[in-house]
């Protein structure tokens, strides 16, 4: 495990809080589809849900970016291409999603 903080740890609280909102609109989902609600409002929901997680993960690709990447440069090049290619590969899975 790394040995310095990670970059989002200074906005833990706003992700947090930003994630149990999503796990409340998941629950919602549910709801929806238990209650036989209109597909294209349980759609509009999906769509909603899937924005607020990319925002998540973007917020924390920034995160690793501006502190992780940077940090790893700052103690060789082969510490920060490491990090680049990590970055590099959550980039990736999350264009994927």
């Amino acid at each position: 495990m790394d040995q310095h903080q990670h970059g989002y740890i200074g906005r833990k609280d706003d992700y947090l809080k930003r994630l149990r909102r999503i796990e409340g609109q998941a629950r919602g989902l549910q709801r929806m589809v238990e209650e036989d609600s209109y597909c294209i409002d349980i759609l509009t929901q999906v769509s909603a849900m899937t924005k607020a997680l990319e925002a998540v993960g973007l917020g924390l690709l920034e995160e690793h970016l501006a502190h992780c990447v940077v940090h790893a440069a700052q103690e060789s090049d082969e510490a920060g291409r490491e990090k680049v290619e990590e970055a590099m590969a959550a980039i990736a899975r999350l264009v994927k999603s």
